[in-house]
């Protein structure tokens, strides 16, 4: 929808659109980022730019900023760490109006018990059980320097459940529905149903963890992208 809103605001302009990563069908982005590659004169008032683009996006995507970069910089190899937040309740299924934002998980969960084995994920891992259908290239030891679960006080309305929660998980980068495999597996050990040694082992060897289910997209929101800008 950007690139279209490009093309229309840009007409005869041979525009190319790189996005700093790839989120799933109905994950959210409160934050992103995306290089724009134009043929030809430079733009110069970027001010009008970004009004023009944001009176033609639809009402859920808004252009917020827009910074001159240099030839070298590449919106992919200078995204430095990517912030994901899954929001998420469990028991008593919530009203629906909550289904774009949080991703629901009947049952009870032992919260404690999630947020102390979160800590397993921090530090450089194989995450080759947490990967979906990883190709022959894909990166499989990763880095998380920061995963936490903590009470919802952030994204409230008032036909949310009492109690919501949320899982931050930060890093260089992400394989494809590594979030989500990750909330997952905390989910499957707040049932009881995993064991935190067994994901320890997971993450050591690369190991599958057994757990077939996978978190529903829609609580996944992409927090934060941070770059690093070369001075153009």
């Amino acid at each position: 929808m950007v690139l279209k809103t490009l093309n229309f605001v840009l007409p005869g302009r041979s525009v190319k659109l790189l996005g700093a990563g790839r989120t799933d069908a109905r994950v959210s982005a409160i934050d992103f980022g995306a290089q724009l590659v134009l043929k030809g004169r430079p733009l110069t008032d970027l001010d009008a730019f970004q009004k023009d683009i944001n009176k033609n996006l639809p009402a859920d995507i808004e252009l917020v900023s827009v910074i001159p970069v240099s030839k070298d910089f590449n919106a992919i190899r200078d995204s430095i760490s990517k912030t994901y937040r899954y929001y998420f309740s469990f028991g008593t299924k919530p009203h629906p109006f909550c289904a774009p934002f949080l991703g629901y998980f009947p049952g009870f969960l032992d919260i404690e018990r999630m947020k102390k084995a979160a800590s397993a994920f921090v530090g450089t891992h194989n995450y080759q059980g947490f990967i979906v259908q990883p190709g022959p290239a894909a990166q499989l030891i990763r880095k998380i320097t920061r995963c936490e679960l903590s009470l919802n006080n952030e994204l409230t309305a008032s036909f949310f459940p009492e109690q919501t929660y949320y899982l931050d998980v930060a890093g260089p980068g992400f394989g494809r529905n590594q979030v989500r495999l990750m909330v997952a597996a905390l989910v499957a050990l707040g049932r009881g149903e995993l064991l935190e040694e067994s994901l320890k082992m997971a993450l050591l060897t690369g190991t599958s963890t057994g757990v077939k289910q996978i978190a529903p997209s829609s609580g996944l929101h992409l927090l934060e992208v941070q770059m690093e800008i070369p001075s153009h």
